[in-house]
């Protein structure tokens, strides 16, 4: 992973699960990471762990669903280091149930956190890459969107958005300058079975989890090598998923 040593990458939900196990990796392979999430106590010792290890890495308090909080993060990346060679948009949330539910609310902070927050992200990121003549766009997107299943229609549907989303803008991209790379995961062990209300959803979930799920760490390798790749190499679409997942 010697080309990731210098790189600067900005990761959001960066403060447990994927986005921290994706810092940490990065950082001990010499990248700068700048730690965007919500908890800000979690992030700032996340970043100082890390420093501690011999690393680089700032945090910056970010909720994806506020596009100034995008702007602010991207900011600091190039205030602290100079440039933003990879922004992760990892942060998202689960509020999983059948429609008939109707949890108007649930799915509206799925739409800002799942889909508007990678829009944030694209919005202040595009700027920087296109003066730069190079970035690389991460997205954490979920196998939930390949394989539709009860309980996850409008879950899926956020997923299935951004990665329209994607492929898109890389149609819009072949210049050279820009990279994209959407990571689906399968069932990893995360908190992201905290953000569902439902609680027999919930507790399926958990036990998923507990059964048969993959460390972090595995999407975090799969993330190192999408950026690792030359910059005429672009990784599209990664799936991850446990073995016996069906």
């Amino acid at each position: 992973m010697t080309a990731i040593s210098g790189k600067v990458v900005a990761i959001t939900g960066a403060s447990s699960g994927i986005g921290e196990a994706t810092a940490r990796l990065l950082a001990e392979h010499g990248a700068a990471v700048v730690l965007g999430a919500r908890r800000a106590e979690r992030l700032d010792d996340l970043a100082r762990d890390i420093r501690d290890r011999g690393g680089r890495a700032i945090s910056c308090a970010t909720d994806v669903a506020r596009r100034e909080d995008l702007e602010r993060l991207v900011g600091q990346a190039v205030a602290e280091f100079g440039r933003l060679d990879v922004l992760v948009s990892n942060a998202g949330i689960s509020k999983i149930g059948p429609v008939s539910e109707l949890d108007v609310d649930g799915w509206s902070a799925m739409i800002d956190v799942n889909l508007r927050g990678v829009l944030h992200g694209i919005a202040a990121a595009l700027p920087v890459f296109r003066r730069q003549g190079h970035g690389h766009l991460v997205t954490t997107v979920s196998t939930s969107g390949l394989k539709i299943v009860p309980t996850q229609a409008v879950y899926a549907a956020t997923k299935n958005a951004v990665r329209t989303l994607l492929e898109g803008l890389r149609q819009e991209s072949t210049d050279g300058v820009l990279r994209t790379t959407a990571v689906s995961p399968g069932v990893v062990r995360t908190e992201l079975a905290d953000s569902i209300e439902n609680p027999q959803v919930r507790e399926q979930i958990r036990r998923n989890m507990d059964e048969f799920a993959i460390a972090p760490e595995a999407v975090a390798r799969v993330i190192a090598f999408a950026i690792e790749q030359p910059h005429d190499i672009e990784i599209g679409e990664i799936t991850i998923r446990p073995t016996v997942q069906g």
